[in-house]
């Protein structure tokens, strides 16, 4: 295999692991004000994902920085064209970090109420632009022939990249409750799932257009083939939450999201960003990526670390298997 096209799907790879680990996070983050009855339920629901938030969001600076060196031309139209939802994304990833870790810094209500609302919109933005950015990545902007953007942010804001955002809004967000409901206990477990089985009819159908629209405009035989297992994923992970099978539904959404990621590189192989004006504008993986050397380099690199990223992050999770009950958070608060 070509090692650009390698660097391609290890890029793929890289988004994935970051959209399948900090989008049931950034799930978690928007479930504040919907689970979240008192500071207790608030502080149990923010638990479930403190030991692990910072290593998942990780993902996305070595998939960006991946990005950079393998394929520097796609990374600079990128960063240029989308300079602005990219710039609110880095800005909503950094207010949550901090009210993750101020929260509970002062005992004032107020004080809480303000970083709880900071870790939610820190939630809620990159979860819409992801999808925004992604769709109108597969879609294609408008390029001129030195590969710069040359639309407007509200040409960003087209229809199928809106109904982008909403499918990865709402299917991170019913990722991150069933993820609640596999972390906790008591009544709130049974809110989460009870949440989850709403949100989950709105996900099935935002998705199922969304990558039907996407079939239809840019599909290729893979495409429909990850398409299907995501469809069919997310249908069995709404069934097994109505069974109380949380981890099987938790798993079978981590499948959906990821199937769904690699269905939308798989529909923009072997461009890495089309140009909707005209398609002698495009960047492809030939034009777009790094010398053969750099991305030899780059191989070996990640051939001996990429094992020990994984092992440490599986380990992580291991540690952190238990679920975080309101008599633990309760025990902490009274000493």
């Amino acid at each position: 295999m070509d090692l650009s096209v390698l660097w391609f799907w290890i890029v793929a790879f890289l988004f994935v692991g970051y959209f399948v680990l900090d989008g049931f996070d950034f799930g978690v983050g928007m479930s504040l004000p919907f689970l979240g009855r008192d500071d207790t339920d608030r502080r149990v629901i923010i638990n479930t994902i403190g030991p692990v938030w910072d290593l998942n969001e990780t993902w996305v600076i070595v998939a960006g920085a991946s990005l950079f060196a393998a394929f520097p031309e796609w990374y600079a139209t990128l960063f240029s064209g989308f300079y602005l939802p990219l710039l609110l994304i880095l800005l909503a990833l950094i207010a949550r970090g901090v009210s993750f870790e101020y929260r509970h810094q002062r005992p004032e209500a107020q004080w809480k109420r303000r970083f709880d609302l900071m870790i939610i919109v820190g939630s809620a933005v990159p979860a819409l632009l992801w999808g925004v950015a992604f769709a109108n990545i597969v879609q294609g902007v408008p390029l001129d022939e030195n590969h710069n953007y040359t639309g407007t942010l509200f040409d960003l804001l087209n229809p199928y990249a809106l109904l982008g955002g909403l499918t990865t809004l709402l299917l991170f967000f019913t990722h991150g409750v069933v993820f609640v409901s596999l972390k906790t206990d008591g009544d709130l477990r049974g809110r989460a799932r009870r949440l989850a089985a709403r949100s989950g009819i709105a996900t099935i159908v935002a998705a199922a257009s969304f990558l039907v629209w996407t079939g239809f405009a840019s599909g290729t035989l893979w495409f429909w083939i990850l398409a299907a297992i995501a469809a069919l994923s997310l249908i069995g992970a709404w069934l097994a939450n109505a069974r109380g099978a949380e981890g099987t539904a938790f798993t079978f959404l981590a499948i959906t999201v990821a199937t769904t990621v690699a269905a939308l590189f798989a529909a923009l192989f072997p461009d890495v960003m089309p140009a909707s004006n005209d398609p002698a504008n495009s960047l492809t993986i030939a034009n777009a990526s790094s010398s053969g050397y750099t991305l030899t380099v780059m191989s070996w690199v990640a051939l001996i670390s990429m094992p020990l990223v994984l092992a440490y992050q599986g380990w992580t999770y291991w540690i952190f298997r238990k679920r975080v009950t309101r008599a633990s958070i309760e025990a902490v608060a009274a000493h």
